[in-house]
């Protein structure tokens, strides 16, 4: 069974196998457009795990809730096994790097993955969008800004909320 670094670029995390819309001056092995559905490069259940570093925020908006986000994390559950992980690193929404990259088209948050959770759908009366995982969330880390790094947990956690550029970048772990 594969492992996708999805948009690896050339940042291509070891074990994996890399996938990006370039192959020519990436570490990709595999190149196609990611926003093409259903992806061609994986069967159904085959994938032990998925790595996506600074690529979500990339993804386009759609009309409404026909958005490719929820097309991408249906492909994503797609091919992960049963217990599989998918980790995503994105900007932390609040930090400028969440705003500097001009081709940056979305803001993660911690709140954007309910979304991906049945339950959390249901709770809210959302099963009507077009999205059909139910993973878990394992984890949740952040990367702070450097005047942030060395200061009491619960002061950063305090900064998160409160102030801007405290978090630099946001890493969740789901579960199929």
């Amino acid at each position: 069974m594969n492992s996708y670094d999805l948009g690896c670029g050339n940042n291509l995390q070891k074990g994996f196998v890399g996938v990006d819309i370039v192959k020519e001056g990436t570490q990709a092995e595999i190149q196609f457009d990611l926003l093409t559905f259903p992806w061609t490069f994986a069967q159904d259940n085959s994938s032990e795990e998925v790595f996506a570093s600074h690529l979500i925020e990339h993804l386009p908006h759609g009309q409404g809730f026909n958005d490719p986000f929820f097309d991408f994390m249906n492909e994503v559950w797609r091919i992960l096994k049963p217990g599989g992980k998918a980790t995503f690193i994105t900007p932390y929404y609040t930090s400028m790097r969440a705003f500097q990259d001009p081709t940056h088209q979305r803001f993660i948050t911690e709140a954007t993955y309910a979304y991906t959770s049945l339950q959390w759908r249901k709770d809210n009366k959302l099963e009507y969008y077009p999205i059909k995982t139910d993973f878990k969330v394992i984890s949740c880390e952040y990367v702070y800004h450097p005047n942030y790094q060395n200061i009491d947990f619960q002061d950063q956690q305090f900064g998160l909320q409160h102030f801007w550029n405290v978090g630099a970048d946001m890493k969740v772990v789901l579960q199929k």
